[in-house]
């Protein structure tokens, strides 16, 4: 592990952390501080959310022009002085919910600049041959900070108050700021010409469109978070009252969810040496969609135990992939299009969240939570087929996997 590195896992600890931390906070900030009702509360939900479908296709040419880690830096500041603003508008007794969706809007905007030049700039830190220890390493500690951020937030923010719990978050993104800067390692940009914002978020649509492995990905990815938003509108309920587990029942299945998640993430490196890594990114949602149709069978009592192990099989599997498939792309695509086309990725995946979760409502409220996480989880069942016919292709068929996807030219790719 290079300097350079421990710098940039140091920040995203705090960062991480501090991030599950408040976001149990602002929640319990607008409902018990400000009263806010089931409506507005969405609303301070989506307003953190809706930055990836306004600005995400621009954001990833803006990215794409420049140094990544200035932007990192910009982004972990606003958001920052975004969080104080709320804790001392708290303090002063003026805070409001317009304040709140304000400030989620804005901190939204500057996370779309963090996720997407963060994603661009990891192979400048560690080199495209450690990418995948990389990732995994980093989604090991977001894993970790997913088991304990909710609990140590809500115990703090019995403890000081869920404003001061928000400052938390603020001092953690300036130590991740600081981290970035104590960075050394050298970024290089590739300079163009302008051609203007269209042309190149278009090029960076072009290149997905046309990249064979990278548009299979992003088929699975998009079939997966979609499936993914339809089962979340329904688990709770299906939890709740179809097993008629208690709230502490509840919050163990979902922190065995969580714990599986993390150590998905810290055995993706040894998984990828024993299947090869393009092998294990189909291989992980063979698994996640097999064991995850377990979950709608269970039953109340002994059979609860399939929910627990089809949520924690799909967390393990779904976070492999994740990583696996985040990797090639970094390692495929030209940094000089690595920003757009991080940018194309997460707009197709979080531009389907919410249509998922609002289609996951309907068919829960027509068919029953049981029968929606059934056809949920054979969305994800087959979302494998893609990516699976993609790489068998690119890496020959009667070896699929085999072969590292980043020394398979492709033509068609470099052309957009």
């Amino acid at each position: 592990m290079t300097r350079d590195f421990r710098w940039l896992l140091v920040g995203q600890t705090t960062s991480q952390f501090g991030a599950q931390v408040s976001g149990v906070a602002i929640p319990l900030l607008a409902v018990l501080g400000l009263g806010a009702t089931p409506f507005e509360l969405g609303m301070v939900s989506a307003s953190s959310t809706i930055g990836f479908a306004l600005i995400g296709l621009p954001a990833g040419a803006w990215v794409d022009r420049c140094r990544r880690r200035p932007i990192l830096v910009a982004s972990d500041l606003v958001r920052a002085g975004l969080l104080v603003s709320i804790s001392v508008a708290a303090a002063f007794g003026v805070l409001s919910l317009l304040q709140l969706m304000v400030v989620s809007l804005l901190a939204g905007f500057a996370r779309v600049f963090f996720d997407v030049g963060y994603q661009s700039y990891l192979p400048a830190v560690v080199g495209k041959d450690r990418l995948l220890a990389g990732n995994a390493a980093l989604e090991t500690i977001r894993a970790s900070g997913q088991v304990a951020g909710p609990g140590a937030g809500g115990w703090l923010v019995s403890a000081i108050g869920a404003a001061n719990v928000v400052l938390i978050q603020a001092v953690s993104f300036v130590l991740s700021a600081v981290s970035l800067l104590a960075i050394r390692s050298e970024e290089h940009v590739v300079r163009r010409e302008s051609r203007g914002l269209w042309p190149e978020i278009r090029e960076g649509l072009a290149y997905v469109a046309r990249h064979r492995t990278i548009r299979a990905i992003a088929v699975t990815s998009a079939v997966n978070n979609f499936a993914f938003a339809v089962a979340s509108a329904v688990n709770l309920v299906f939890l709740v009252r179809t097993l008629r587990l208690t709230s502490t029942w509840v919050g163990i299945v979902l922190a065995v969810g969580s714990v599986a998640a993390m150590l998905g993430a810290a055995a993706t490196p040894r998984l990828a040496r024993w299947f090869g890594p393009e092998r294990i990114i189909w291989v992980s949602l063979v698994f996640a969609g097999v064991l995850g149709l377990l979950t709608p069978f269970a039953q109340p009592g002994g059979l609860t135990v399939l929910a627990v192990i089809g949520l924690a099989a799909g967390e393990f599997g779904q976070l492999i992939y994740a990583i696996t498939s985040v990797t090639l792309r970094q390692r495929v695509v030209p940094q000089e299009l690595l920003g757009r086309v991080n940018a194309t990725m997460r707009f197709l995946l979080m531009g389907l969240f919410p249509v998922g979760a609002l289609l996951g409502g309907v068919l829960g409220t027509a068919f029953g939570a049981r029968t929606t996480l059934l056809i949920a989880g054979g969305l994800i069942a087959i979302s494998w087929l893609p990516v699976y016919a993609a790489i068998s292709r690119a890496c020959g068929n009667t070896n699929p996997g085999g072969a590292a996807l980043s020394e398979v030219p492709s033509e068609e790719g470099r052309e957009s």
